[in-house]
């Protein structure tokens, strides 16, 4: 059965009162080209140190890890992992003892982490703290696994966090067999139930991502990522202006369905990569985004990855098991084909958002690391603009800018 709710989720009617997780009006007059409102719309895109960042104090760290802790730890080595951030790096603090290892994130500037390397919407809202430790209360707060921050040496820009181990959800998949993939998925699935009710009511106004949300200027704001970086920069011309409207009056349509929705917390880059395989634990990192957003959204990154494709059969079970979750705390969507619906649209969202990611760090960053990305993420926007015969002018005008399109 459709409720009358499910319609209006699947419409976009909805109307915000400011307070707690809201149904977000639409906003008007954000469709013209650079036409956002520029003080609540900003991206930090940091660049690296002017200097190589030194190596964090090997005694410093040895003192804290003997006198600060809720333990007291014996300093063996210290080891850099691998990360693409460029304003901290991770440190790897193996002990004597147990825990026989700590993970150390080092800013390279212990207040600049404060800004948000994603572009972010929403009322202006002092920062007075940093917000992965900000979001990381609030996730506690949930029951969900995240890591322990056993200190943080604030001058030092240094902060002590539990080690959730190397293997990430992506790897852990790379070697499984079907059924242990699908299981591992579940299990993040109950994880993102868990912190996405838990997590929006009561609301929390201390939570910065009580503070910002996917609205329809950072909806099309992203949009118009993928449009610089996907199209125009990685083909080196221009798109035809006819081509270029058209392509966006059909963006601003998806965007302003999903800022309709009803707000949820939402982690934002939800997916293999930022899930840690840690025994029988899924462990989840990287939150410091989180906003209010769609339902959707997290289940669409974490199911239309850029760095692992599942079977359609099991897409269609995940999502289930999703609505199953939210059913069991009172959340249920009546008509599930609305909810597929909003999903696919959220994913075409999400992905074309990325492909312009990838291309902007290639170009901008100098890392070309992620383009081998794209065919994937571009490949689940092609099935789902096929899928929906209301998205034919969009891909009929797209595809001849984006070859794995056609």
């Amino acid at each position: 059965m459709t409720t009358a709710q499910d319609r209006e989720r699947s419409t976009g009617r909805f109307s915000c009162d400011g307070k707690g997780p809201c149904r977000r009006r639409l906003s008007t007059g954000s469709s013209e080209r650079f036409g956002y409102n520029a003080d609540r719309m900003t991206t930090t895109k940091p660049a690296a140190p002017a200097t190589p960042l030194a190596l964090p104090d090997s005694s410093c760290i040895a003192r804290t890890v003997a006198t600060q802790l809720p333990f007291h730890g014996e300093l063996t080595a210290l080891t850099a992992l691998a990360g693409d951030a460029s304003n901290r790096r991770y440190f790897r603090i193996s002990l004597k003892g147990s825990p026989s290892s700590l993970i150390l994130m080092h800013l390279s500037d212990p207040e600049g982490f404060k800004k948000s390397e994603e572009a972010v919407s929403g009322a202006h809202h002092s920062i007075t703290e940093l917000p992965f430790t900000n979001v990381l209360t609030h996730l506690h707060r949930t029951g969900v696994t995240v890591p322990q921050l056993h200190y943080h040496d604030r001058d030092a820009g240094l902060l002590y966090l539990e080690d959730f181990g190397d293997l990430t959800l992506a790897e852990a998949c790379r070697q499984a067999d079907p059924a242990r993939i699908e299981a591992l998925y579940r299990q993040a699935i109950d994880q993102l139930v868990q912190f996405q009710v838990k997590g929006t009511t009561p609301p929390q106004p201390r939570c910065i991502a009580f503070h910002r949300c996917f609205d329809v200027p950072l909806l099309m704001w992203e949009f118009d990522h993928f449009l610089e970086y996907g199209v125009t920069a990685r083909l080196g011309r221009p798109m035809a202006l006819p081509d270029e409207a058209a392509i966006r009056a059909e963006f601003q349509r998806i965007a302003e369905l999903l800022a309709g929705q009803p707000q949820v917390f939402v982690h934002r880059d939800y997916h293999s990569r930022n899930l840690m395989v840690d025994g029988s634990r899924i462990g989840i990192i990287d939150f410091q985004d989180a906003l209010l957003g769609p339902a959707s959204y997290d289940l669409a990154s974490l199911l239309k990855d850029a760095y692992i494709e599942l079977d359609d059969a099991v897409v269609d079970k995940l999502i289930d098991h999703f609505l199953n979750g939210l059913a069991s705390h009172g959340k249920g969507w009546a008509d599930r084909a609305a909810f597929r619906r909003l999903f696919d649209l959220t994913s075409i969202q999400r992905n074309l958002k990325a492909a312009g990611r990838f291309v902007y760090i290639d170009q901008v960053k100098h890392n070309p690391k992620f383009l081998a990305d794209i065919p994937r993420v571009v490949g689940y926007v092609k099935r789902n603009l096929l899928k929906y015969p209301e998205l034919a002018t969009l891909l009929q005008h797209l595809a001849p800018y984006v070859a794995e399109l056609r």
